[in-house]
């Protein structure tokens, strides 16, 4: 029994739909799991024992040289890689146009959300079988039960499991003792926490103890966090990493607490004690979900204050 799962991206996306993978393997044992993922995400499904192969594409990149010879041919790899093998199953859980396209390149039935609930209406016309799956839901759930509709299980007794595991980072500019991990860097501004609330929270992290790492993906964000890290004092500005080590610090850390990113989903899928910092989103649908203490504070318009943070990611310590 194989099976192709379609989520591309974003982080936090391709991180949410991980627990379908899980859920699949406990109730068909036997079954063979791909993933139609980002190239720049590969490695997380690859982190799931249940995954038998990744097949990355590269859409992003793709429309940005859509006339160039080399496109044409990782588009054909994709092809070929997709049709190689017959599915039981090809469930895409994007709901995207350019994701029920992808669907399309594989061979078997497809399932998808129907176009009262998918994110873009058009993509439902491109499966062989849609599901209502009520949108006023977590992300995580909605995966969970558009996958179990599709492949005809039920959700009673299944855990929520995320299914991955990452070893901690050895690295010589880790603090010697137990760190917590601030991430501050997300995608727009109004996710964003001020730098004032940043040092307060990470001065009681340093006086409970805690020294606290500091990552960034751009330069921009690599220079906020060595700003911060210098005014800390007990504190470290990570050099660029690439997503599995990342996973490796977030795996190694005591407590993590970051804004609305991808990030802070790795960390509780994980299994880290995590505390999510929510202003221009609304955490009750995307937000974090585990079974691990996880903590998601503030939402649309609502940004928690510093002693706010501080005392709830004390209480996860």
């Amino acid at each position: 029994m194989r099976i192709l799962l379609v989520k591309t991206t974003s982080l936090g996306d391709v991180i949410h739909n991980l627990p379908v993978a899980s859920d699949i393997r406990r109730v068909f044992p036997q079954a063979e799991i791909d993933w139609v993922v980002e190239e720049n995400f590969a490695e997380l499904p690859r982190l799931h024992p249940a995954v038998r192969r990744v097949l990355p594409v590269a859409v992003r990149r793709w429309r940005k040289a859509l006339l160039a010879p080399a496109t044409w041919r990782e588009i054909g790899k994709y092809r070929r890689l997709a049709s190689a093998d017959f599915y039981a199953a090809v469930l895409d859980t994007q709901g995207l146009l350019k994701s029920a396209l992808l669907s399309t390149q594989a061979r078997g039935k497809r399932f998808g959300y129907a176009a009262a609930v998918a994110r873009e209406p058009l993509a439902a016309r491109f499966y062989d079988q849609c599901f209502a799956i009520p949108r006023d839901q977590h992300a995580v759930v909605r995966n969970r039960q558009l996958a179990a509709a599709a492949l005809g299980y039920a959700l009673d007794d299944l855990p929520l499991d995320y299914g991955i595991a990452a070893p901690p980072l050895a690295a010589p500019w880790l603090p010697a003792d137990h760190y917590a991990v601030l991430l501050t860097a997300t995608s727009r501004a109004d996710k964003e926490w001020p730098e004032g609330d940043w040092l307060a929270l990470g001065k009681a992290l340093n006086d409970a103890g805690l020294a606290c790492v500091l990552p960034g993906g751009s330069e921009s964000e690599r220079s906020r966090a060595s700003r911060l890290a210098t005014a800390l004092g007990q504190a470290v500005a990570a050099p660029a990493l690439n997503l599995i080590d990342l996973a490796g610090l977030l795996a190694g850390a005591r407590v993590v607490i970051g804004v609305d990113t991808g990030l802070v989903h790795l960390a509780a899928a994980l299994g880290r004690p995590t505390l999510a910092i929510y202003s221009a989103s609304d955490p009750a649908l995307t937000g974090v979900l585990a079974h691990t203490p996880y903590v998601n504070l503030g939402g649309l318009g609502t940004p928690p204050g510093a002693a706010v943070v501080v005392a709830a990611a004390l209480a996860l310590l």
